[in-house]
């Protein structure tokens, strides 16, 4: 699509997560505590709580704040019991968004998501109104002039489900979410680095936004992520490269 560039967007996205990364480092200690209470306080033998300690180490979290955050969530300290809740609904310019959660204070947090949507143009919907729209799967995103031959082999021979790339030399992969760990362990022996790698919501398709629209989505995404109960915005929106 003229104007859209997934390299663009990507590296735009990963400048403004590094701006908020005292608020990054609240979520993922947050997401560290709900893996462990769910599966156990040892990585090794809960792939969520892999994933979650994976970012943490990412983040440039010390590891004692990680260890705590685990033993927390396994019940062998205090802590606030959270739950974790997905809402949904639409941004501005018929973008979907999905807005996951975690909360103490379901009342709380659903009465901020609404107000902040519907304050800026956008609106809250029902269960299933855009999820569908949306696939639940592992990504990895190599940048421009890495090697598609290399990424493929190792993806295909690791139970990846897609593997494409674009006019830019943008190289994605797709998997199912239990093989996430695999496909990243393989990777990293292969010595290919992702620029993002993540268990995801994918848009299934887009929705591309210029000026002022694009503008005022990146708003709502921002004031979003802002919310202390908010984990991830997943989004259908993509902005052009003026945005």
């Amino acid at each position: 699509m003229s104007g859209h560039s997934k390299w663009a967007n990507i590296q735009h996205r990963k400048g403004r997560q590094d701006a908020k990364r005292g608020k990054l480092w609240t979520k993922i200690i947050r997401e560290v505590t709900v893996a462990a209470r769910a599966g156990g306080p040892d990585p090794d033998a809960n792939p969520r709580l892999r994933l979650a300690w994976d970012k943490a180490t990412s983040a440039n979290m010390p590891k004692d704040n990680i260890v705590r955050a685990a033993q927390r969530g396994a019940g062998t300290a205090d802590g606030a019991n959270y739950e974790e809740i997905r809402y949904e609904g639409y941004g501005v310019g018929g973008a979907a968004v999905l807005i996951d959660c975690m909360t103490d204070n379901r009342q709380r947090t659903v009465s901020e998501v609404r107000h902040t949507l519907s304050k800026n143009g956008g609106n809250l919907g029902t269960d299933g109104s855009v999820s569908f729209m949306f696939k639940h799967c592992g990504q990895f995103i190599f940048a421009p002039g890495t090697s598609e031959e290399q990424v493929m082999d190792v993806a295909l021979e690791n139970g990846a489900d897609d593997v494409q790339s674009d006019e830019e030399g943008v190289i994605e992969v797709t998997c199912e979410p239990g093989q996430y760990l695999t496909l990243k362990q393989a990777f990293e022996a292969a010595q290919l680095v992702p620029e993002v790698q993540d268990i995801i919501m994918k848009a299934l398709s887009e929705v591309q936004l210029h000026g002022e629209e694009a503008e005022h989505m990146q708003n709502i995404i921002d004031l979003l992520e802002g919310l202390d109960d908010v984990q991830e915005v997943y989004t259908t929106a993509v902005f052009d490269e003026t945005a």
